[in-house]
């Protein structure tokens, strides 16, 4: 049964005025232990995002954040809680579809030149201006975190080969091969 997100601040974009908005985003204890569920960690001891809102028009936005976190995972190797910190700053844009009032631009072709290999992304299209701001967040997040943390001194213990092992379920095949 689905839950839905462990983290949600849904933010009203059409209240944001051209000064833009700075807004706090803080897991408390109940938010996190969901987040470690979530997210398959083994706790998270915290978890917060200062998030810049600006508005650009009537229906483009930009959010600039930057993410905190402390939390352990287990050890790939050993199971043992593997601390971690982690600190992003990223930058997401987005647009509005649905119906502003705005005034009637005309439409002037733009040339696009491109300078580097980097592209940026498009801008996140968005049909509500009831924004989830933890939402960007939370994927941050679980991009951020090491897909196989391993704890110091942890090693994968191969065991060496040895000359009495099992002869190969193929070998039988050698005898069915025609001699010519």
């Amino acid at each position: 049964m689905d839950q839905g997100p462990p983290l949600t601040h849904v933010y009203n974009l059409a209240r944001l005025g051209h000064a833009g908005e700075r807004v706090r985003l803080v897991a408390g204890p109940e938010e996190r232990a969901a987040i470690a569920r979530w997210s398959g960690v083994s706790s998270v001891e915290g978890l917060s995002a200062d998030i810049d809102l600006k508005k650009v028009s009537p229906s483009k936005f930009t959010l600039e954040i930057a993410l905190t976190a402390d939390l352990a995972q287990a050890c790939v190797v050993t199971w043992e809680p593997v601390p971690a910190h982690i600190e992003r700053h990223f930058r997401r844009e987005l647009h509005f579809g649905g119906p502003v009032r705005r005034k009637v631009e005309s439409v002037v072709p733009q040339t696009v030149a491109l300078t580097g290999l980097e592209e940026e992304e498009p801008p996140e299209e968005i049909e509500s201006l009831q924004y989830d701001l933890a939402r960007p967040v939370l994927e941050e997040y679980v991009l951020s975190l090491e897909p196989y943390p391993r704890a110091e001194g942890a090693e994968f213990g191969l065991e060496p080969a040895t000359e009495d092992r099992p002869e190969s379920p193929f070998a039988a095949l050698k005898t069915l091969k025609p001699k010519f």
